[in-house]
C-alpha cells in the first residue's frame, strides 16, 4: 500500500468520527457543550473549535484553496472561535470535504517532499510533508478522543471509535 493510501483513509475516517460526534454533541444543550469541565480547552464546544481551528491551520500552510481563515489568528489556539454550534459544524463540514479532496490528490512523491512552514509563535520548520499529515491526523484523534470521553462522563455514548470497523464498510 502506498502511503498516501493510508492518509485517505485517514481522513475518512476523519469525516465519519467528525460526523458521530457532532451528532451526540448536537444532542447535548448549549450549555452541556460549552459548560467548563476543565478539559484542556475548557468544553466539548471549546475542543471540537480548537480542532477546527488547528485543521484550518495546517490546511492555510498545505496552500489548499478555500480553506476560510482563522478569525482572530492564533488567538487562544481556537476554543471560541465560533460561538454558534450549526455554524460551527456547517465549517467543520466544509474542512473536512477541503481536507478530503486535498488528501486525494496527493503523491506519495509530494509527501517525501520538503515542507516548510513557519509555527504560530513563528519558528521555522521543515520536515517531509508526509511528518505534518501524520501530525494533522494525529491531532485529531488526541482530541476527539478527549471528546469522546467528555460525552460518555455525561451519558452520551459515541458508539464505535475505531478506525478498522469503518474501513471494513465500502468507501
Amino acid at each position: 500500500m502506498r502511503l498516501v493510501d493510508s492518509y485517505v483513509a485517514l481522513s475518512r475516517y476523519n469525516t465519519w468520527m467528525n460526523e458521530k460526534l457532532y451528532d451526540v454533541a448536537a444532542q447535548l444543550s448549549d450549555e452541556e457543550r460549552k459548560r467548563d469541565v476543565r478539559a484542556f480547552f475548557r468544553s466539548i464546544h471549546g475542543t471540537l473549535n480548537h480542532l477546527l481551528f488547528a485543521d484550518r491551520t495546517w490546511l492555510l500552510r498545505f496552500g489548499v484553496a478555500g480553506v476560510t481563515p482563522n478569525p482572530a489568528g492564533g488567538a487562544a489556539f481556537g476554543p471560541d472561535m465560533h460561538d454558534d454550534f450549526a455554524e460551527l459544524r456547517r465549517e467543520r463540514r466544509a474542512a473536512d470535504v477541503l481536507l478530503d479532496a486535498w488528501t486525494k490528490s496527493l503523491t506519495d512523491e509530494a509527501l517525501d517532499a520538503t515542507f516548510r512552514y513557519s509555527t504560530l509563535s513563528g519558528i521555522a520548520c521543515e520536515h517531509p510533508l508526509s511528518f505534518a499529515v501524520q501530525h494533522l491526523f494525529n491531532h485529531q484523534t488526541h482530541h476527539r478522543g478527549q471528546v469522546t470521553a467528555l460525552l460518555m462522563q455525561l451519558g452520551h455514548d459515541p458508539g464505535v471509535t475505531d478506525l478498522l470497523v469503518l474501513l471494513r464498510q465500502p468507501a
